[in-house]
Parts: structure tokens; sequence; C-alpha cells
């Protein structure tokens, strides 16, 4: 008689809910920039520092995740998502906690602060920025839903239109970003020039970070077109 692991042998385990619990990782980690920039408003460095552990701490955790995903990964031909996506997907996602994790480094290495001014626009920077990744973690979570119905029908549709609204995010955060650098374009002349190059720095990162999870969300449409 055949027993279960000899098909598990042939056709490995689905990959597909592995990835989807690394991309919560991911994204509950790049969530703490909101309380890491609230601890800089505050100008709370104990605060700053903590939040700081918390990101490398999950950062840790979702790299963990990802070698073991790439360890486990079946080599057969009866993956039901081309391995290389797959592989694809997992690198994009796992560089959303690496950038929240630099982030996190430049800001506490410089015991940055924020001017006054920039406050307000920059938290909503952020905000969007982190739910640029929560969106491109809704387009993995119906990865599964995809591979159960071959890739057809309404779930198509489903992704389709998680894909345009992660579209329309990212593009929000590079309007943000530019009236951004504008406001503090202005502040320029009242901030020390090494302090204000590492503001634009920062600022550049987090629009990184929509950035990646764009690139996420454009590696599952090239996976839908197969």
């Amino acid at each position: 008689m055949i027993g279960k692991s000899y098909f598990s042998g042939i056709f490995g385990t689905s990959p597909i809910r592995p990835l989807q619990e690394h991309v919560t990782k991911v994204v509950e980690c790049a969530g703490q920039l909101r309380p890491l920039f609230e601890a800089v408003e505050r100008e709370d460095f104990e605060a700053v520092e903590s939040v700081y552990k918390e990101i490398a701490r999950l950062e840790d955790e979702a790299d963990t995740m990802k070698q073991a995903l790439r360890m486990d990964l079946p080599r057969t031909l009866f993956l039901p998502v081309d391995r290389r996506d797959l592989l694809e997907l997992l690198r994009l996602q796992d560089k959303i906690a690496n950038k929240a994790k630099d982030i996190a480094g430049i800001v506490l290495g410089r015991r940055m602060t924020l001017p006054a001014a920039i406050v307000k626009p920059f938290m909503q920077f952020v905000d969007r920025s982190v739910d640029a990744a929560r969106q491109a973690k809704k387009t993995v979570d119906e990865l599964d839903e995809l591979v159960e119905t071959g890739f057809r029908g309404s779930e198509v549709d489903v992704v389709e239109a998680l894909l345009e609204e992660l579209d329309r995010v990212e593009k929000e955060t590079d309007n943000l970003q530019i009236e951004l650098r504008a406001l503090l374009l202005e502040q320029e002349e009242t901030l020390a020039p090494v302090h204000v190059m590492f503001l634009y720095r920062v600022i550049e990162q987090i629009g990184g970070l929509a950035d990646l999870a764009q690139r996420v969300g454009s590696r599952l449409q090239m996976t839908l077109a197969k």
C-alpha cells in the first residue's frame, strides 16, 4: 500500500501557507514604524531604542522563516506556482522587513528628531507606506485561493482589484514623498546640514518600503499572467 508520505515526497508540502505566514511577520515588522516615529516626535529615545529592538526581533524571525521556507521548498515539478516566482516573492517580502530595520537603525543611531513643521505630513507618509505593505499582504493572502481555482474565475478579479488598490496606495506615497521633501526644503536653513541629509535619507527609505510592497504585487501579477 502506498502511504501518504510517498505522495508528500513527490508533490511536496504546499509552500503557500509558509509564504503567507512570512508576509504576516514582515508586515508586523513594518507596522512598528508608526510607534517608532511617535517616539521620535516625543524625543523619547529610550522608547525609540525599545521599538528598534522589537523591529530587529521581528526582522530576525522573518529571516528565520525565509531560510526555513527556502530549505523546505520542493524542487519537484508539481508545485502549484513556479518555484522561481515563489522565491522572488519571498525575497521581496523579506526586503520589506529589512528596510524597516534599516530605517529604525538610522533613526536610533542618529537620535533623530523631526522638525515640528513636517511632523503631520511625515506621519501620514509613514502610515501610507505601511498601508502599501499591508495591501501587498492582502494580495499574497489570496494566493491559496488562486491555486485552488486554478488561477481562473472570480478569484482572479478579486486579486486584480487588490493589485489596483496597491498601485493607488503606492502612487499616493510618491505624492506624499514629493510634498514632504518640499516642506523639508523650506526648513533646511533652520537645521544642521547633516541632520537634513539623514532626514532626506530616511524619507527615501520609507518611500522605498512602499516601492517594495508594489513590487510584491507586480510579481504576483506576473504569476497571474502565466
